[in-house]
């Protein structure tokens, strides 16, 4: 294998969503690691490896926003790129004004997620 691999960190509350989207990234050529919760993405480890967090708006516990202000407190500067199910006009504007790449809603074409994750990983 040839050069990096870029690690997407899919953090979703939903387990249908954890076991098909590393399917997908695996397609696209991405390696992917899954988390239940912001909670244990935070305790992996990962943080530092991470390319690109695909990252849940609501999630009980720790919420994809919340944990978006937590990596920014910790001057952790992964992309983000966001998905939620519950879509809420103010709450798009609110992460790219603090540093996310996309807010995509749920169900999202792949094509969709290929291009935010492309724009993610131009960030850098």
């Amino acid at each position: 294998m040839m050069g990096h691999r870029s690690l997407i960190a899919v953090v979703d509350d939903d387990e249908s969503v954890r076991e098909s989207l590393p399917d997908l990234l695996h397609e696209f050529g991405f390696v992917s690691q899954a988390f239940a919760s912001a909670e244990d993405f935070l305790a992996s480890g990962c943080v530092a490896q991470a390319d690109c967090l695909i990252l849940d708006v609501t999630m009980p516990g720790m919420s994809g926003g919340d944990l978006q202000c937590e990596l920014l407190q910790r001057r952790q500067t992964v992309p983000i790129v966001f998905i939620t199910a519950y879509w809420d006009d103010a709450v798009r504007p609110r992460m790219l004004k603090r540093g996310a790449v996309e807010c995509l809603c749920k169900p999202f074409s792949d094509t969709a997620l290929l291009g935010a994750i492309q724009a993610a990983l131009a960030v850098d």
